[in-house]
């Protein structure tokens, strides 16, 4: 059927966001996978002090997430608004903040690296690697949060291809570091810690100069302005539960595939990389999602918003049946790509088929939670996810029982079945209910946020 030259101007608009936040979300773990490479050359104990320390940091920095979501979603309403200077000031807040959290975070994280470490239980020999390794990686910390928040700013301006440049940029260069200091330098693993500082206070200053300019361009003070600051980290409290319930949720699945034993564990673990990679596609929608539903409810334009979110829904429908079909059509081949052990193949095999079944629903949750997020709706996500994983648990820890005797792995397929019936169904249905209503659906600036043009007096 025909599209209107306004559907087409709409979908136009999805894809120039949606193409380079997705680039840039695939770039980041194909970097990482080479910087394992570089340091599984050194050995296993070093490749399993970098997994060690890189869990502790990835995870501080994942509950930081709000700093890119939320600073989109504030930054597109003042955009939407007319309000061009006042968006830039209202990012500049979020990169302040950032460096408030990451600072104390870094501090913290080194002194307590030992710790910190022996809490995920690592053997004797990985452990001080570990904590070396940590004590130095908590220095990029602080330069990370401040990507995540500029990152945010410039998506709110609606421009995503800037922050997949600079990711391009700062991952090569990170490669190149870890391999002038590991190899060149022979520091080892003290040297891939090093690099990596380097690459990620580069890529953050890089960003920093994009930023800088348009507030320079605006006249917008760069200094510190703290209600701004405390509405940043009021309004991030709410996306931070709602990320601490989607980690729990996972942390649950893989609790109860570890119940089930090595060979379901290590299935699982492939299983969910592939699942993960694939949500990249669709998390690139749902970015897309919270820039034009911000700078959409900015204006005041309200059918606009609804009209947008329809298209955005069907995109990301559509784009969970793409990538439910490529996943089941390449499920017989997947196994053999990462495992020689015949029994995880085996078991790979059904467990991908299942998720493939809920790729389309999982589209369709990525757009909305993009949606919301952009809209600020975050206290209803917290109060959803929470919601979700209430569901889903008592599922997911049921499933290791349904095992049939003697076939462990049916075991792992009951438990994909939980997740994506008690986990990704159970989220569609708490995110379709809030979309269909409009209590989300506020105009302007619901937070009543005085005048933030700020004047430059610097």
């Amino acid at each position: 059927m025909p599209t209107s030259p306004t559907t087409r101007a709409r979908d136009r608009e999805i894809l120039r966001l949606a193409v380079p936040a997705f680039l840039a979300l695939v770039s980041e773990p194909l970097f990482l996978l080479a910087d394992a490479s570089i340091v599984g050359h050194l050995g296993t104990v070093p490749l399993a002090a970098l997994g060690i320390a890189g869990a502790v940091v990835q995870t501080a920095v994942g509950l930081c997430v709000f700093l890119a979501y939320g600073t989109t979603a504030s930054v597109a309403r003042r955009i939407g608004a007319g309000d061009v200077a006042g968006a830039v000031g209202q990012g500049l807040d979020g990169i302040w903040l950032a460096v408030l959290i990451g600072i104390p975070t870094t501090v913290v994280g080194a002194l307590l690296a030992g710790p910190l470490v022996r809490l995920l239980g690592p053997a004797p020999d990985v452990a001080g690697p570990a904590t070396d390794y940590l004590r130095l990686a908590m220095l990029g910390v602080t330069p990370l949060l401040v990507v995540l928040a500029a990152t945010g700013i410039l998506r709110g301006l609606q421009d995503t291809r800037t922050p997949l440049v600079v990711a391009v940029a700062g991952n090569l260069a990170n490669i190149g570091l870890n391999l002038l200091l590991v190899y060149g330098l022979d520091l080892g693993l003290v040297g891939s810690a090093v690099g990596s500082d380097l690459a990620q206070a580069g890529t953050a200053a890089a960003l920093l100069v994009v930023v800088l300019r348009s507030a320079r361009r605006y006249g917008v003070s760069r200094r510190p302005h703290p209600d701004g600051i405390g509405r940043a980290a009021q309004a991030g409290v709410a996306l931070v539960v709602r990320t601490l319930t989607l980690r729990a949720s996972l942390l649950v699945t893989t609790y109860a595939a570890a119940r089930l034993g090595s060979t379901s564990v290590a299935t699982h673990q492939l299983a969910m990389t592939l699942w993960t990679f694939l949500a990249f596609a669709l998390d690139a929608i749902a970015i897309a999602a919270q820039a034009l539903t911000g700078r959409a409810l900015g204006a005041g334009a309200l059918d606009e918003t609804r009209a947008v979110t329809r298209r955005m829904t069907g995109w990301g429908l559509v784009a969970g049946v793409v990538t439910g079909l490529l996943l089941a059509a390449a499920s017989p081949v997947l196994g053999s790509l990462f495992t020689d052990d015949p029994q995880v193949r085996d078991a790979l095999l059904p467990v991908l088929l299942v998720a493939a079944v809920f790729q389309p629903v999982a589209g369709v949750v990525f757009v909305l939670d993009g949606v919301l997020i952009g809209a600020g709706d975050g206290r209803y996500l917290a109060r959803g996810g929470l919601v979700v994983l209430a569901v889903f648990a008592p599922l997911a820890l049921a499933a290791p029982h349904l095992a049939a005797p003697g076939h462990r792995g049916t075991g792992l397929v009951w438990l994909w079945g939980a997740f994506g019936t008690g986990f990704i169904g159970a989220r569609a249905l708490v995110l379709l209910h809030r979309a269909r209503g409009s209590a989300w659906l506020v105009a302007g600036d619901p937070a009543g946020l005085a005048d933030r043009g700020r004047p430059d007096a610097a």
